[in-house]
């Protein structure tokens, strides 16, 4: 499937992959929306997901971009820190 996200650096894709892969504890960034579904009690599966609510689909993508946001946060706040 085609990402239809653009991130305006596009050399951090990997990146950003990796840190969906470990915030979501999952083996792959692919693996790590369905780990987050399966979570939250979200029946998500491969392909075709119209039967779900946009309740359901914030809430994968919430916990998803909530906890890469925590993430990077803690990342930058560890990285002031030891400039000091």
């Amino acid at each position: 499937m085609a990402r239809k996200n653009k991130i305006l650096v596009p050399e951090a894709r990997n990146g950003l992959d990796a840190l969906k892969a470990k915030v979501a504890h999952a083996r792959s960034p692919e693996e790590a929306k369905f780990e987050a579904a399966q979570e939250m009690g979200v029946p998500l599966k491969k392909g075709y997901n119209g039967q779900l609510t946009s309740e359901q689909a914030g809430k994968v993508g919430g916990r998803l971009g909530g906890s890469m946001v925590r993430e990077l946060v803690k990342m930058a706040q560890e990285n002031l820190t030891k400039r000091q």
